[in-house]
């Protein structure tokens, strides 16, 4: 915490006296792993369950703020897939002694960077394939194994996962949607875990509705004040 009482989101070990959660973002090194602020993973080694993450297919995983990675969660990148349009889809370049130079990308299949938004949770040895996009909000089961796109707010679970149903109805989904409370300043944040924390779907509903209206009236008036100076 900060001398203001502001989180941290920098430190590496965020619970006192426990070194096995921690916060992702200042333990990275890697170039092509880009981590939000405050997502934690229960370990110490985040870098070493991002598997066959090469350089050379320019394949980036991209996690949001506000992320729970349990224990054990595997995110297994592109380098895992091997050529399948040929007869075999053994990997003869990579071995030493065989005479076979690296497939073109355009021959491999490829799906492209892994994006998890904020405020995802996903439950102990799970694992994330390739190119799989997961939304805001989303819940995967512990033991998951995900190879398809999850929408926010969503919770999924199996392998292969599968939707088992809505966290909320349409509109609230929305309305989180729309809130972005991840994106806030951490003082609104902390003013805001009454919120967040609140069991009563109905009574969150109508403050998010508030704030929002409340929002837009603001960016109106200062859009009106502006036009009426530049007069």
């Amino acid at each position: 915490m900060t001398e203001n009482g502001i989180p941290d989101p920098n430190v590496i070990f965020p619970v006192p006296g426990l070194d096995t959660v921690t916060y992702v973002k200042p333990t990275i090194k890697r170039k092509n792993i880009i981590v939000g602020d405050f997502t934690y993973f229960s370990g110490a080694d985040f870098e070493s369950h991002v598997t066959h993450h090469y350089d050379f297919y320019g394949d980036r995983l991209i996690i949001g703020k506000f992320c729970q990675i349990a224990t054990g969660v595997e995110f297994m990148m592109n380098g895992a897939n091997h050529q399948m349009n040929a007869i075999t889809t053994f990997p003869f370049y990579i071995f030493e002694g065989f005479r076979k130079p690296i497939p073109p990308l355009a021959e491999m299949p490829l799906k492209g960077d892994t994006v998890i938004g904020n405020d995802v949770w996903i439950g102990q040895y799970s694992t994330v394939l390739p190119g799989v996009h997961i939304g805001s909000g989303a819940i995967v089961g512990a033991d998951s194994t995900v190879g398809r796109d999850v929408e926010p707010y969503s919770v999924v679970a199996g392998n292969p996962a599968r939707l088992l149903r809505k966290r909320f109805d349409d509109e609230l989904i929305a309305l989180l949607l729309a809130f972005k409370w991840w994106d806030r300043p951490l003082a609104e944040i902390n003013r805001l875990i009454p919120v967040l924390t609140d069991g009563n779907l109905d009574a969150v509903r109508e403050k998010l509705k508030k704030m929002l209206r409340a929002e837009k009236q603001s960016d109106e008036a200062s859009c009106e004040g502006n036009r009426t100076g530049a007069g």
